[in-house]
């Protein structure tokens, strides 16, 4: 399939989204789901000490790099698969268990775990819908990716839309704890979300016609910035 191809089909895929099903999406993926994001910052907060981070130029290309080559490629896989396994109880448990055991550090750990936990249970409570429930019991751990993965194709929400709302809220949530941390204002926090656009939609693109044995990360900095934050002196973040 080319890439003109893919577009359309991504296209026509969002056009073709019922009112419910962009209602929920908008709902899952705003910041005022209360999953936690605005509490952690994948390691952002250490790159901004430690100098590599220090205004919007640097926050955008450290940005682009976790997209293409780090969590944001491997998040996406993952819910790509999810959404497509949502069905197959084995499959789904196999890539579950493979999507927690791919973080490069404990606070990484706990942020994926902690906003997954979070959206089952919100999801359970005000978004119910049959299947969630022996869905859940089938993945010994839920991480972020894999519970709106599981959510959104439960509740026929299209893997494409879903998948750049995804992506989407992520890099919003990034860009937030930069504009914290630097500072940066309003603008050019804005100015760098519309330079990843299409950095975001290549992604996307890349994610929904991979493998997961096309998953993997080369964002070592990022990584060790994770690992890190740990034992940064001054926290304003859990990661």
């Amino acid at each position: 399939m080319t890439t003109s191809e893919r577009t359309g089909s991504l296209e026509a895929a969002q056009t073709g989204l019922d009112n419910a099903a962009l209602y929920r999406l908008l709902t899952w993926l705003s910041p005022a789901f209360p999953v936690g994001g605005f509490s952690y910052s994948s390691g952002i907060e250490w790159a901004v000490e430690a100098g590599d981070i220090n205004d919007a130029g640097s926050l955008r290309s450290w940005l682009a790099t976790m997209l293409t080559d780090g969590a944001g490629f491997s998040d996406a896989v993952f819910l790509a698969h999810t959404h497509r396994a949502a069905e197959s109880s084995r499959e789904l448990g196999e890539i579950a268990e493979l999507a927690a055991a791919f973080v490069p550090s404990r606070e990484r750990q706990l942020e994926t775990t902690a906003q997954g936990r979070a959206f089952i249970e919100i999801a359970r409570s005000a978004w119910s819908c049959p299947g969630l429930d022996e869905a859940v019991s089938q993945c010994e751990a839920i991480v972020y990716p894999v519970a709106v993965g599981l959510v959104g194709a439960l509740h026929g929400v299209a893997v494409e839309p879903l998948l750049h709302a995804f992506l989407h809220a992520l890099t919003s949530n990034w860009i937030s704890a930069g504009s914290r941390l630097i500072p940066l204002g309003q603008t050019d926090s804005q100015r760098v979300l519309a330079a990843l656009e299409p950095v975001v939609v290549a992604t996307a693109e890349r994610a929904l016609l991979a493998s997961l044995d096309d998953i993997g990360s080369a964002c070592f900095r990022a990584d060790l910035a994770s690992l890190r934050h740990e034992t940064q002196y001054t926290r304003l973040f859990r990661s």
